[in-house]
């Protein structure tokens, strides 16, 4: 469903809501799929000197089509520098030099903590093996800071995860810092239904914008845990024709020429 007279889909709501987070200047790790996605919507239309980073090792990667996958040699080509796997992580990720971490997930919790390992009750039988962690657990440990973006459902937003792949906040407040990892976890989480933000005394995710047209008991349902939600939450402006435009031709690049 879509608000403004059926004008954009609640995917396109939720992939420019991503974008919009993303400011210029910031080096962002970013994902296949909805993140990456969303990072070269924002660097088309809002910021041109966002630098994309890729875990294949591609540095300021300013891809032509959406890449089908960090091996895609539109991010070399397009890359003003190409380095190693392991320079990536030692020298760029786990140092702290990554502004953004963009991530999406297959299982997410109250407390923002991520699952992309498997679905079930036993790791060695799972009911369905995910794509696994690649380098998503040292992006959510050393990113400065965290964005997911993610479908709004029960299956999804559940109240325990089946395996925690990457760290969010733990059990709440302090779990980082116990841990010692230096970044902040996820700061703000992206859906078709709205956006939803860390607490700042319990670090619960909290719904803080209903996208147009959704109601708080549309997200209450969508939600496996009893959701916290603050007063009144903002409505998140529609996309513009500036955004949706550029989102439905980059989107059209899927497929090469």
């Amino acid at each position: 469903m879509s608000d403004n007279g059926g004008r954009y889909e609640d995917d396109e709501m939720m992939t420019i809501a991503a974008a919009r987070a993303l400011r210029d200047r910031r080096v962002c790790f970013v994902g296949i799929g909805m993140p990456s996605t969303a990072a070269n919507l924002a660097r088309l239309v809002h910021a041109p000197d966002l630098v994309l980073v890729y875990e294949s090792g591609t540095i300021g990667a300013r891809p032509t089509y959406l890449p089908l996958s960090i091996g895609d040699e539109v991010l070399a080509v397009t890359a003003q520098s190409v380095v190693s796997v392991p320079e990536i992580f030692n020298y760029w990720l786990q140092p702290g030099r990554i502004d953004i971490g963009f991530l999406s997930a297959a299982q997410l919790d109250r407390w923002g903590n991520i699952n992309t390992t498997f679905i079930g009750d036993d790791y060695s039988r799972p009911t369905v093996r995910l794509p696994g962690a690649g380098g998503a657990p040292e992006i959510a440990a050393s990113c400065k800071e965290v964005i997911v973006i993610v479908r709004h459902t029960p299956k999804i937003f559940v109240n325990k995860l089946d395996f925690v792949t990457s760290l969010g906040h733990g059990a709440g407040a302090g779990d980082r810092a116990r841990l010692g990892l230096t970044g902040r976890g996820p700061t703000v989480v992206i859906t078709d239904l709205g956006i939803l933000e860390p607490d700042a005394d319990t670090h619960e995710l909290t719904l803080t914008s209903l996208h147009p047209g959704v109601t708080l008991a549309q997200v209450e349902d969508a939600t496996g845990w009893p959701l916290s939600a603050i007063p009144q939450p903002a409505v998140t402006p529609p996309p513009t024709d500036h955004e949706l435009t550029g989102l439905r031709r980059l989107e059209a690049t899927r497929t090469p020429s």
